[in-house]
């Protein structure tokens, strides 16, 4: 039982850091068998993200896309807690990718609203495809500045962080249940890609 048990068990690596600046870098990824995942597209991953953010949330965050961009609205109102600029799509031999760059919102530095960006990859490696989603020199409004306290630090990462981590990999293994048809059992893998301050 053991050792099937591990065996049925699926990976999802994990890095969430501070960086020198204090900005947020978060990067989870799956890796989803051949030929399960085969024709899967960036705006397919878009818009697998953005239901899923809706449903999970039961419709607290409910994502809004215009031409202006996507908001991450509260609620039924017309409060935006993330916006994004129009998606930025692109393609190169194996791999596809989305990245929604920040441009404002009630949870963003009011003065770095031109900073950070969200990523959702796909790309071709041996024996499946794996599918990232990358959060970059993001300034969460909780951390305050370039040098927050201790005190901000873990209110950010016990909240915001967290449910960030959260989400992100439900959305992972609800993917990984569609594409292959199957549920997974998931262990969640620490590792480490860029140096900084671990949350």
């Amino acid at each position: 039982m053991v050792a099937k048990r591990q065996k049925d068990e699926t990976e999802i690596a994990c890095q969430q850091i501070l960086s020198q600046d204090s900005s947020v870098y978060s990067i989870q990824w799956l890796v989803i068998p051949a030929p399960h995942a085969a024709g899967v597209t960036a705006a397919f991953l878009l818009d697998r993200y953005l239901s899923h953010v809706r449903k999970y949330t039961h419709s607290i965050i409910r994502p809004e896309t215009s031409a202006g961009g996507i908001e991450f609205r509260l609620c039924r109102s017309a409060a935006s807690v993330l916006s994004f600029a129009p998606p930025e799509f692109s393609a190169t031999a194996g791999s596809t990718a989305v990245h929604l760059c920040i441009a404002g919102g009630m949870l963003v530095q009011a003065d770095e609203c031109d900073r950070g960006k969200l990523s959702l990859l796909a790309e071709g490696i041996a024996g499946g495809t794996r599918i990232t989603i990358q959060l970059s020199d993001y300034c969460p409004l909780l951390l305050g500045s370039q040098k927050p306290s201790r005190l901000r630090k873990l209110f950010y990462r016990l909240t915001q962080a967290y449910i960030h981590k959260v989400v992100t990999i439900k959305f992972l293994a609800r993917l990984y249940r569609e594409l292959a048809g199957e549920k997974i059992c998931v262990r969640v893998k620490k590792v480490t890609v860029h140096e900084g301050e671990e949350i």
